[in-house]
C-alpha cells in the first residue's frame, strides 16, 4: 500500500500546480457564498463521485484573525490527492480536478451523497442554514466533520445540537461497521498530527438507534485533511497517510452504501 500511495501522489502532483493558483487566491471571495475564483463543476453522469467542501461563515478565533476562513483549511490539496487514491483503491470514478464548494445554506447541496466540513470547531449557523443542512441529512446526506480538537469540542457540539435537536453524540470504537466499509481498520489509535493529542470518533445514529443509518461522522482531535494534503511530499509519515486515506475512503463507501 506504501507503494500504491506514492505512485497515486505523483500523479497527483501534476494537477497541484493548478491547485496551487487556486489556493493562492483563495482569501478573495466571500465567507458565506461559494468565493468568486471557484468554479464548481456541474453534475455529470462520467463521475460517480465529486467531493464536496461545505463552506461557512466562522466565527472569529482566539486570536481575532477574522481573514482566516477556515473552512478551506488543507484545500484544494487535500481532495486532489483523495481522488487519486480513491480511483486507484476503488471502483468509484471521481472527479479529479479537485471539490465542489457548497454554501452551507445551499441546497445544491442535496445532490451530494457525502460532504465534507473543516474546522467544525468555529462554524455558525444561522436557522436557515442550520434548517438546509438538516435538510441534506433528513434526505439521506452524510456529514464528514474534520479538523477540530481540544475546546474546539463546545462549538461543535453546541452546533451539532443546533442541527439536531433530539441527537445524541456517540463515540464510536472500531467494531463499528464504517471501520470495515472498505478497509478493515483496526486499531482507532490516532493522534492529532501536530498536537499530540488521542483523536476520537463520533456519530449521530438516525432516531439515535445503534441499529441504524450513521448520519455523519467527526475526527475530534484529528485532521485527516491534513495528512491527505501532504502525504506526497514526506512532510508527515507515509504509514499515518496511510491510515488517514482509510479512513476517507470507507467513510465514502459507508456514506454510499447507507
Amino acid at each position: 500500500m506504501k507503494t500504491l500511495i506514492v505512485r497515486c501522489l505523483m500523479s497527483a502532483a501534476l494537477l497541484l500546480n493548478t491547485g496551487s493558483d487556486l489556493e493562492a487566491q483563495r482569501r478573495r471571495g466571500g465567507q458565506r457564498q461559494v468565493p468568486n475564483y471557484v468554479e464548481n463543476i456541474p453534475y455529470n453522469g462520467d463521475y460517480s463521485f465529486t467531493f464536496a467542501r461545505i463552506s461557512f461563515q466562522p466565527r472569529v478565533d482566539m486570536f481575532g484573525n477574522p481573514g482566516d476562513l477556515k473552512w478551506d483549511h488543507d484545500y484544494p490539496r487535500a481532495e486532489l490527492n483523495f481522488a487519486q487514491i480513491l480511483m486507484a483503491t476503488t471502483m468509484v470514478r471521481p472527479y479529479l480536478g479537485g471539490s465542489n464548494i457548497i454554501a452551507v445554506g445551499d441546497p445544491e447541496l442535496y445532490r451530494y451523497p457525502v460532504a465534507y466540513m473543516s474546522e467544525p470547531g468555529f462554524l455558525t449557523l444561522t436557522d436557515e442554514e442550520a434548517e438546509n443542512l438538516r435538510n441534506y441529512i433528513i434526505k439521506g446526506g452524510f456529514l464528514i466533520f474534520d479538523d477540530f480538537a481540544a475546546n474546539q469540542w463546545r462549538n461543535f457540539a453546541e452546533k451539532t445540537r443546533a442541527l439536531l435537536p433530539d441527537a445524541q453524540l456517540i463515540r464510536l470504537d472500531a467494531s463499528h461497521e464504517i471501520f470495515d466499509a472498505f478497509f478493515r481498520i483496526e486499531s482507532l489509535e490516532y493522534q492529532h498530527p501536530y498536537y499530540g493529542l488521542q483523536s476520537e470518533f463520533w456519530g449521530v445514529y438516525e432516531d439515535n438507534d445503534p441499529s441504524k443509518r450513521l448520519l455523519l461522522v467527526a475526527n475530534y482531535n484529528n485532521d485527516i485533511g491534513e495528512y491527505w494534503e501532504f502525504s506526497g511530499t514526506g512532510f508527515l509519515p507515509i504509514d499515518l497517510s496511510n491510515e488517514a486515506y482509510k479512513l476517507g475512503v470507507n467513510y465514502l463507501i459507508y456514506s454510499m452504501t447507507h
